[in-house]
C-alpha cells in the first residue's frame, strides 16, 4: 500500500512540475511578444493570464520554501525564482527559465537523453563548484534592487534604471543617467561600493576557473603522455622477459637418459 501511495505521489509530482514548465515557457513567450510590440501586458486579457501565471510561481515558491529543509540554502539556490517574482515589470518573468533548469535537473533529463558528457560536467563545474552562480544571483538582486530604488527616487523607468545600475556597477559610467535627488545618489554610492566589489568577484572568478581548467588540461596530458610510456616499458619489459626465458631454455643441458 505505502509502494502504491509513493508511486501515485511521483505521478502527481510529475504533472505538477510539468505544468510549471508549460507555465514558465507560456509566460517566457508572453514577455518575448511583448518586448517586440506584437501584444500588451499593461491591460486586458493578456494582463490577467500574466498576473494569474505570477500568482501561480507565488504559491509554489511560498510553498516549496515551506517545504525546504533549510531556509537559507533555498534562498540562495533559489534567488532567480525570487527575481522572477518581482511585479514591477513582465520582464522579470524571464528568470522563471532557471526553475525549468532546476525541474530538468531533478529529472537527470540530460543524463537520460544522453547529453549529459564533459561539457555539461565541466558546465556544472564552473557555475557551482566555483560559487560563480551564486554571485552571479547575488549580483544580480543587487543590480534590480538599486534599480527600483532609483527608479522610484528619480521618477524614471525601469529599463533606464536598469541601464544606469549596470553601467554604475561595471563602472563604464557614460553620464547618460545620473541621480538628482539625495535618494537617488545615496542608492549610488551603495552601489559602488557593492556593486563593483560583486563584479569585481565574478571578474576574478571567471579568470581563476578558466587558468585552473588549462592547468588541468595539461596535468591530463602530462598523465596520459606517462602512462603511455609506462606501458610501452612494460611491453618492453615483457618481451625481454619472453627472450630471457627462450635463451636460458636453449643453454640449459638435455637431461640423460636412464640406463635401464
Amino acid at each position: 500500500m505505502k509502494q502504491l501511495d509513493k508511486s501515485t505521489n511521483k505521478i502527481w509530482l510529475l504533472c505538477y512540475n510539468v505544468l510549471i514548465v508549460l507555465l514558465a515557457l507560456f509566460s517566457f513567450g508572453l514577455v518575448i511578444l511583448a518586448v517586440v510590440n506584437v501584444i500588451t501586458l499593461r491591460h486586458g486579457i493578456y494582463r490577467l493570464i500574466i498576473f494569474g501565471i505570477w500568482i501561480c510561481f507565488l504559491i509554489d515558491y511560498l510553498v516549496r520554501f515551506r517545504l525546504a529543509k533549510s531556509k537559507k540554502n533555498f534562498l540562495i539556490s533559489n534567488l532567480f525564482d525570487l527575481i522572477a517574482l518581482i511585479p514591477s515589470h513582465p520582464v522579470f518573468a524571464l528568470f522563471r527559465i532557471a526553475r525549468i533548469f532546476a525541474i530538468i535537473r531533478e529529472y537527470n533529463l540530460l543524463w537520460k537523453l544522453g547529453w549529459s558528457g564533459k561539457f555539461t560536467n565541466g558546465l556544472h563545474r564552473f557555475l557551482y563548484d566555483t560559487g560563480f552562480i551564486y554571485l552571479f544571483s547575488i549580483s544580480l538582486v543587487i543590480l534590480i534592487g538599486s534599480s527600483l530604488v532609483f527608479a522610484s527616487f528619480e521618477h524614471t523607468s525601469l529599463q533606464e534604471a536598469l541601464w544606469w545600475a549596470i553601467t554604475t556597477a561595471t563602472t563604464v559610467g557614460y553620464g547618460d543617467e545620473t541621480p538628482q535627488t539625495a535618494g537617488g545618489k545615496i542608492v549610488a554610492s551603495l552601489l559602488m561600493l557593492g556593486g563593483i566589489g560583486f563584479i569585481g568577484l565574478l571578474t576574478s572568478t571567471i579568470t581563476g576557473f578558466f587558468t585552473n581548467t588549462d592547468k588541468e588540461d595539461e596535468q591530463e596530458k602530462t598523465l596520459k603522455r606517462l602512462s603511455h610510456q609506462v606501458e610501452r616499458l612494460s611491453k618492453q619489459v615483457t618481451n625481454m622477459e619472453k627472450l630471457l626465458r627462450e635463451e636460458k631454455g636453449e643453454a640449459s643441458p638435455r637431461p640423460k637418459k636412464k640406463r635401464k
